[in-house]
């Protein structure tokens, strides 16, 4: 359901419909085959379409011309990932899925050229997957600061020890990006993390367990993986940035990849729309008499439509003053959409998998999934809590002054 167009560039209004077919055409037959079913076993189907997307010239959208991508700018990436966001392997098969995307963005920035060349290169080219350790079992995921993994530095070498959950997609990745503190004594606790590269060949590294999800336990791309550093040593080259600039760094990245989420939630709305829609029309109560007909099923559909239609102007003013300030300047605008469009998205999806009554509960659908996968929206990159406290501050500060 295309409820709004708002964002299109001249550019993507040719872009766009190659994307929407080859979602339909393709993606969407094999989709809960992928999601339900064994992912490692659907592997060869999605490595065929990656390649097909490459020969189409739509793989990788969010990166430059030189790289293999489409040049576009981050606004423009965001009606793609609405796009994509329609399908779980929307985003995968074109090669700009979190986690990998984000740690894309942040090696092109702060790597140094011997760790783009060996990790960050084949990761744009999708001959490889990574993935990004910060959250601790042991420590409130929305502090950052808050850290118990060590680098200690030993010659040439860091010796990283520490415990790690969430790690997404930790499972088949060839990387890591790990949040570790290497400067404890500094009086500033926003400088004494760094990030730094690690190989999961490493001796040091292991995957504990895949995370079960609401009973779900994926696995590959679509696992959550605990992990564990024991003695892990890394040449000390392998330093994303710079020594103390860990915490910097993940708001750099976090600001780019709470766009790409919350365009990715509003493609899931639209999608679940659609689905409320078909199921709505199709279901009768009495032989003739639709849910469609019914006055509550229609409020419901009306809401969710505003909901994406609000979200949609939100996230894509926000990304294009990233786009023109950068992302401190839209601090406040990403809490913003963070924890709104979040909302919107377990609304919609809660309504969805009410019309559809007993079916929606089902794996019958794609609704019991995005229901387990999605909840953690609220949680991750910041709980909404912390969001509203962050914006409610500054506005109240302004009223102070």
């Amino acid at each position: 359901m295309e409820l709004m167009a708002t964002g299109s560039s001249e550019k993507l209004k040719d872009i766009l419909p190659l994307y929407e077919s080859f979602l339909k055409d393709l993606i969407y037959p094999i989709e809960r085959e992928c999601v339900y079913g064994s992912f490692k076993a659907s592997l060869p189907k999605l490595k065929a379409l990656r390649e097909l997307a490459k020969e189409k010239g739509l793989f990788a959208p969010h990166l430059k011309k030189e790289e293999g991508g489409l040049g576009l700018s981050l606004s423009e990436f965001g009606r793609i990932s609405e796009v994509l966001g329609k399908s779980p392997i929307g985003h995968y098969v074109f090669n700009c899925q979190a986690p990998d995307i984000g740690n894309m963005e942040l090696m092109h920035q702060y790597a140094s050229k011997e760790l783009k060349e060996k990790y960050l290169k084949p990761l744009q080219q999708g001959e490889i997957r990574s993935c990004f350790a910060m959250t601790e079992p042991q420590h409130a995921g929305s502090n950052p600061v808050h850290l118990s993994t060590t680098a200690i530095k030993e010659g040439n070498e860091y010796v990283i020890n520490g415990h790690k959950w969430f790690t997404s997609s930790a499972d088949g990745a060839s990387f890591t990006i790990v949040m570790a503190v290497t400067d404890p004594k500094n009086p500033n606790p926003y400088q004494r993390a760094s990030m730094i590269l690690v190989p999961l060949d490493n001796p040091g590294y292991r995957l504990i367990r895949n995370i079960p999800i609401m009973g779900d336990v994926g696995e590959d791309y679509m696992s959550h993986g605990e992990v564990m550093f024991h003695n892990c040593r890394v040449p000390v080259s392998n330093l994303i940035g710079e020594e103390g600039q860990g915490f910097v760094l993940a708001q750099e990245r976090l600001g780019p990849g709470r766009i790409h989420h919350c365009m990715r939630w509003i493609g899931i709305c639209e999608r679940a729309i659609e689905m409320m829609c078909k199921r709505a029309l199709s279901r009768e109560l009495d032989p003739g008499k639709a849910l469609a007909q019914q006055q509550t099923i229609q409020q419901w559909i009306a809401e969710a439509a505003a909901g994406v239609m609000a979200s949609r102007l939100m996230v894509l003013a926000t990304a294009q003053k990233i786009d023109q300030e950068g992302a401190k300047a839209a601090k406040e605008d990403i809490s913003t959409i963070k924890f709104f469009v979040s909302d919107v998205l377990m609304k919609t999806l809660d309504k969805a998998i009410q019309v559809h009554g007993g079916l929606g509960i089902t794996d019958d659908t794609l609704l019991s999934f995005w229901y387990r996968h999605e909840r953690g929206a609220r949680i991750y990159d910041g709980p909404d809590e912390v969001h509203k406290t962050v914006l409610a501050k500054r506005i109240l500060k302004k009223f102070a002054e």
